[in-house]
């Protein structure tokens, strides 16, 4: 390597940090590949605590790479948690605030002059592809995700259609692709298909810098799996479960995984594990692992639909809530890092982060400017083992139940329920103290409430197409 070399290399460090560099020494851009699950709790997973469900791939990418233990997902339900992680801002500022549906399928667009983390890194030349569950757009408007910076998108457009593991149809970029199933006669499981595809695209572009955001289906309800699923089988006789009455909902052929609920979630996250795991050796069967950055998260808490039981796995970790809570089991996601030879095996995180935080994080990877009005930070140095920026704070609203907010400020948490109505008080919690937010400790810290009603009242804008309904604030506790 040439003096000239040697300087681009250590330039890039400087700026980006990561360079990683070929025979040639020419600096490379990393692969990077976005694992986001759908509504998997942050105490499902065994180096999170799980202790009924076995989850060993994941596991290994933890103790393998870093382990965030203070994480946050965009919100507490999909699409507008989803568009958070896409444009780096969060719920108060992001376009997508929330589950509204649309006709003849999907959820409310992005708008056309949204700029995507998929936008950003097609800018510097990477192959971009999008497998899994969008939620952002149907086809014929600006949200498709092939208008949004994705050069392949693969699988559901519509998040409710998701809700099917049998469709009657997936889509391939503009395509329509009509799958054999029916409610007699159950053919294609759409997790595998999707995830099939997915490990295509990474063999497409194995020789070319790609980002791949993986948007798994699993474990979200319904309570679906291939007949004759071993990983079911396993489960049932593990918990030894007994058939309860199956609430609704086609299972076909007499095979009843809604039936038998606690096998079903459990066979359902091991399938996305084994998912996990076949990517990562993919991986390294082409010679890429080492310069494929890898993160894992959920989109947010566990859900209760289709005779889920989260205490019984307890699956918010010893934290409150669940899905569409802003309590921490709602919000709080497992989140993991995997860099092989440059992120330090076996190493926790204590940085408080957000979805938010991904899109100038990837940018500066890719030695890329993020557009103005990004509410996240790059947490590169975190990645490094170096001194981490914090936030000052971190926002959440949450659109149904008569609206909620919350903010993170360090050790407090402050949330708010009933945002829409006139003049409701700020709960607020020491997490350091009180992790699982049973103590609303806010007559005791009335400065503390107040500041963090004002960090609610700030962070929030208005949106035509999401309309929060503030009235006034009262700052009492």
């Amino acid at each position: 390597m040439n003096q000239k070399s040697i300087l681009l290399v250590f330039l890039a460090f400087f700026m980006y940090g990561f360079p990683a560099v070929n025979a040639q020494g020419k600096l490379t851009k990393p692969n990077v590949i976005f694992i986001l699950a759908d509504d998997l709790g942050i105490g499902d997973i065994g180096v999170y605590g799980q202790q009924k469900i076995k989850t060993p791939h994941i596991d290994l990418l933890a103790k393998e790479g870093m382990k965030f233990n203070q994480f946050y997902s965009g919100t507490s339900v999909c699409a507008p948690s989803r568009s958070s992680l896409m444009t780096g801002q969060h719920t108060g500022h992001t376009p997508i605030r929330g589950n509204k549906s649309t006709q003849p399928e999907g959820q409310w667009p992005l708008p056309a002059d949204a700029v995507t983390v998929a936008e950003i890194l097609k800018g510097t030349g990477y192959a971009t592809g999008c497998f899994g569950k969008w939620g952002l757009g149907y086809i014929e408007t600006p949200g498709n995700p092939v208008k949004q910076g994705f050069d392949e998108f693969y699988g559901y457009n519509c998040q409710s259609l998701a809700h099917d593991y049998f469709p009657d149809h997936l889509w391939h970029n503009n395509t329509r692709i009509d799958l054999p199933n029916s409610p007699q006669d159950q053919q294609v499981y759409s997790a595998r298909l999707i995830h099939d595809k997915a490990r295509a695209f990474i063999e497409n572009n194995k020789s070319k810098p790609f980002f791949l955001f993986l948007s798994y289906t699993l474990p979200h309800a319904a309570l679906q799996l291939p007949n004759d699923d071993s990983l079911f089988t396993f489960y049932k006789k593990l918990f030894n479960e007994q058939p309860a009455a199956v609430a609704g909902g086609w299972v076909g052929k007499g095979y009843q995984p809604q039936a038998y609920p606690h096998a079903a979630y459990a066979a359902m996250v091991s399938r996305l594990d084994q998912y996990v795991g076949e990517v990562k050796q993919q991986l390294e069967q082409l010679g890429i692992d080492k310069n494929t950055l890898i993160f894992f998260a959920s989109d947010n808490g566990v859900h209760q639909e289709g005779g889920n039981d989260p205490v019984f796995f307890n699956s918010s970790g010893g934290f409150r809530g669940i899905k569409r809570d802003l309590y921490e089991g709602g919000i709080r996601t497992p989140f993991i890092a995997y860099w092989p030879g440059k992120i330090k095996p076996g190493s926790q995180s204590q940085y408080i982060g957000a979805f938010w935080d991904m899109l100038p994080t990837l940018a500066q990877l890719a030695g890329a400017k993020p557009p103005s009005g990004v509410d996240g930070i790059s947490f590169v140095r975190e990645l490094q083992g170096r001194k981490q920026k914090q936030h000052d704070h971190l926002y959440w609203e949450f659109h149904e139940q008569g609206g909620k907010q919350a903010v993170r400020m360090g050790r407090w948490k402050a949330v708010r329920l009933k945002a829409m109505e006139e003049n409701t008080s700020i709960e607020l919690y020491d997490l350091d103290t009180d992790p699982a937010e049973k103590n609303d400790v806010a007559a005791a810290h009335p400065g503390i409430a107040a500041k963090m009603a004002s960090i609610m009242q700030k962070e929030h804008t208005e949106s035509t197409d999401f309309p929060f309904g503030r009235l006034t604030m009262d700052h009492r506790p």
